[in-house]
């Protein structure tokens, strides 16, 4: 049985006489899910080298590690892909994603996404690890995206994410002229009921907080900058349209009144996909304990069409 390099906690003076379970639990932050799991295999909870009962008292200085099994994605096939590495370390792969490519295999889409390209460069690392993505980005959306390699790491950044604790931000070019350069859109979303694939603005929704503020105002649209308190689907797709203010190139969520305008045709000429992208993840890494964030710069495309949106001004 092969294991992940072991997590290591060493007890402070002042937590002598604690638990064990309580150490993995408040210190490690290890979840019941996974202490139950790891407590089943013969290395994955040690106190100075020898396997323990969690119910057992620690001492100051006692040295305490859990371990994870390695493990793989079976089901993916490996498949070289262009990756664009932001970081990479034992605990976390972090990627720039490209428009127009999908994270995850689905049915009857097999091959020629993400996970493919990432189990196959961790084969050719000889690394093994399960693809562990630890949050979504739409297929047409660029941007940062962050891959656990452990269960463990998987499990504290998502409770951070339930926690809101996770920094999301996004740029977005829309259509439209702002009256306030900041704003917040606190407006509840669900399923629109006549499309159950097309979200909209509910009372009887879901919670939802998108704040925003104008980087840039052009002739026509503006570059806003966006952060999330929630993550429902198409969030930022649905709360922009509410407030009159559609991506460019978001053909589902567009306004009538931006299709009827004479400068749409050029816009839809240059651009061919949702002009949205994830520019900083920030959290607390979990190997470290220290916040961290990662960036991933505005991609051609959105390059492109900004730098024509300042020209035509």
């Amino acid at each position: 049985m092969s294991y992940y390099e072991p997590l290591v906690y060493i007890v402070p003076p002042e937590e002598e006489g604690f638990i064990l379970k309580t150490i993995l639990q408040k210190r490690l932050m290890v979840s019941r899910k996974l202490l139950s799991r790891i407590k089943l295999t013969e290395q994955g909870i040690t106190v100075n080298g020898v396997r323990q009962y969690i119910n057992i008292k620690v001492q100051a200085g006692d040295r305490v590690e859990i371990r994870m099994e390695e493990e793989e994605s079976e089901d993916i096939l490996p498949q070289e892909l262009p990756l664009y590495i932001l970081h990479e370390d034992e605990h976390l792969l972090i990627l720039a994603k490209e428009s127009g490519i999908i994270v995850h295999p689905t049915h009857g889409h097999y091959v020629n996404t993400i996970a493919n390209g990432v189990v196959h460069h961790w084969q050719q690392a000889g690394v093994t690890c399960r693809f562990r993505p630890v949050h979504r980005l739409d297929q047409e959306t660029s941007g940062v995206l962050a891959i656990a390699k452990t269960p463990y790491v998987h499990q504290q950044i998502s409770e951070q994410m339930i926690q809101h604790q996770v920094k999301k931000e996004y740029l977005a070019l829309v259509w439209g002229n702002f009256d306030d350069a900041k704003g917040t859109v606190n407006e509840p979303i669900d399923r629109d009921p006549e499309q159950p694939h097309v979200r909209i603005v509910t009372p009887t929704g879901y919670n939802a907080v998108t704040h925003y503020e104008v980087m840039e105002q052009f002739k026509h649209a503006a570059l806003v900058r966006i952060w999330l308190e929630t993550g429902r689907t198409h969030q930022i797709r649905v709360h922009m349209r509410h407030l009159g203010h559609p991506l460019l190139g978001d053909k589902m969520y567009t306004l009538p009144e931006f299709e009827q305008h004479e400068w749409s045709a050029e816009v839809s000429g240059r651009l061919h996909r949702q002009a949205l992208h994830a520019f900083r993840l920030g959290f607390v890494h979990p190997g470290t304990r220290e916040w961290t964030d990662y960036e991933a710069p505005l991609p051609s495309d959105l390059s492109d069409l900004r730098i024509w949106l300042q020209e035509t001004d």
